[in-house]
């Protein structure tokens, strides 16, 4: 999906206290972000979610400053090449999720390099799905500290340089650290946020502000989850995938709880600024379509999916398949309990990041705006724009033009358009249900020549489409030659 000027995503934490005056920007703060893979926007209790539980996104929730209507990507590794860089997927060559076409374009500035210019350190843990390639990796883009897996989830390898270490599993998972294969015990989640949370103790005596980025491939298929959280799930009825897609948020949400409490304890929440947000709409597998019967309560009442009442989930340009929450909380900087309903998207982070860091990146690069105005609660002139929306995936080897009028859509604060002749005010019509083309055709005019110009734009930057597919696996290769000179040393996880 896709924006017209710069624009702001921020995450903060709470102040009961009056709030300090001082401007955000360059106020130098450390950053946490937490992005789940596959939850969306409704699976989670303070959205309305009738049955999962989730008391520390909760807290949290109530604790920040809440954007309401903040768009991503239908798919996961373009919205991640967004947040590197504050512009479009498709203008860093992201079209797809595999065969060559989710790595991230060498000619971007990444976030954790614009970072690591003013001073921070930088770590990501979980997550990151932009080019396994040596180039393209994470201690390779900006990050001074890469716990990673291979691929779009644990475990995957497909026919193109794509592919995690071979075998693995969301149990015990085998983790790429900094270029180095290590052998961890536990859940996938519990490892991801103990590796961040011992990193995080690390740097707190230090006199760096720190960026973590926390990327859990969680709830992402296969819907493996600890025992203790699906089996709460089959009790109520629940098919396997359903039971381990909640099972894994509820374990998400335990993990949230830990890397709250350990801010608190080590008196980080003044100077940290913690972000939570999903990557793109929920998954009709793991959480069923809205509406649908996918389980019973122990008395025999049905239990009904539930997408918080949009159209659409993972892969879709609806709503549903592109909202999700971004939660900024800041003790004692950003206001508590307050939402935001000015849109914004995932081009927004990158430049606001950067902003309250006082870092600065390509301004031909970036199309997001800060967002530190709405989150100051202070947008003044905050300028209308479109946001452009694709869900790419053509066939390997096709002519990208020849599916410019397929699967996209426009936004802007009042309307949705879909393809060339669906369109719904999505401010009396959040659930897309009364197409109004035919009554305001200057809209979708407007709307369809604001996307030919970006596509016209856009279709010289979509560097991957003629890529060659690797005829190797990095993940596998460099798994097996270590293999071979001694293995793979035991991870031992901090005692958090």
């Amino acid at each position: 999906m896709l924006f017209g000027r710069p624009s702001l995503f921020a995450v903060l934490l709470l102040a009961p206290a009056a709030l300090a005056t001082e401007p955000l920007a360059g106020s130098r703060p450390n950053v946490v972000v937490v992005i789940t893979d596959d939850q969306g926007y409704g699976v989670l209790g303070r959205h309305g979610h009738p049955w999962i539980e989730t008391p520390n996104l909760d807290r949290l929730y109530d604790a920040s400053t809440r954007f309401t209507r903040f768009l991503v990507s239908p798919t996961c590794a373009p919205t991640r090449s967004a947040l590197m860089t504050g512009r479009h997927p498709m203008r860093n060559g992201v079209t797809h999720t595999i065969f060559e076409r989710e790595r991230l374009t060498l000619d971007a500035v990444t976030l954790p390099q614009a970072l690591g210019r003013v001073g921070y350190t930088t770590a990501i843990f979980g997550k990151w799905h932009l080019g396994d390639e040596d180039p393209y990796q994470p201690q390779n883009r900006g990050f001074d500290e890469a716990f990673v897996h291979g691929a779009g989830g644990i475990g995957q390898a497909y026919n193109c340089s794509c592919a995690d270490a071979p075998g693995n599993s969301y149990f015990d998972p085998v983790i790429r650290h900094n270029g180095r294969f290590v052998q961890t015990k536990g859940f996938c989640t519990d490892v991801f946020f103990s590796a961040a949370l011992g990193w995080i103790d690390a740097q707190r005596a230090g006199d760096q502000p720190f960026f973590a980025y926390i990327a859990t491939n969680a709830p992402h298929d296969p819907f493996h989850a600890p025992e203790a959280n699906r089996q709460k799930f089959e009790r109520l009825g629940f098919d396997e995938n359903k039971a381990g897609f909640y099972g894994m948020v509820e374990n998400i949400d335990e993990n949230v709880g830990r890397l709250l409490d350990r801010l608190a304890e080590w008196d980080l929440t003044e100077s940290t600024v913690v972000v939570f947000m999903s990557d793109n709409g929920t998954v009709a597998a793991g959480a069923g379509e809205e509406g649908e019967q996918i389980g019973r309560t122990p008395e025999g009442q049905p239990l009904r999916a539930y997408n918080a009442g949009m159209a659409g989930m993972k892969g879709s340009v609806d709503e549903g398949g592109v909202r999700v929450p971004l939660f900024v909380r800041w003790d004692g900087r950003v206001e508590a309990g307050r939402d935001v309903d000015t849109l914004a998207a995932h081009v927004d982070f990158a430049p606001t990041i950067a902003a309250l860091a006082g870092a600065e990146l390509p301004p031909q690069q970036v199309e997001g705006r800060s967002l530190l105005p709405l989150v100051a609660g202070d947008a003044g002139h905050w300028p209308p724009r479109y946001l452009f929306t694709h869900r790419g995936r053509w066939p390997v080897g096709a002519e990208p033009n020849d599916h410019q009028w397929e699967h996209f859509a426009v936004r802007d604060q009042q309307h949705r358009l879909v393809g060339r002749d669906e369109l719904y005010d999505m401010t009396t019509d959040p659930g897309q249900t009364t197409n109004l083309a035919d009554q305001r055709p200057e809209v979708v005019r407007s709307m369809l020549a604001a996307y030919d110009r970006w596509w016209r734009g856009t279709r010289p930057l979509m560097v991957n489409e003629r890529a060659p597919m690797s005829p190797t696996r990095p993940f596998h290769e460099a798994y097996r030659r270590q293999q071979r000179e001694g293995g793979l040393p035991d991870w031992r996880a901090p005692a958090f």
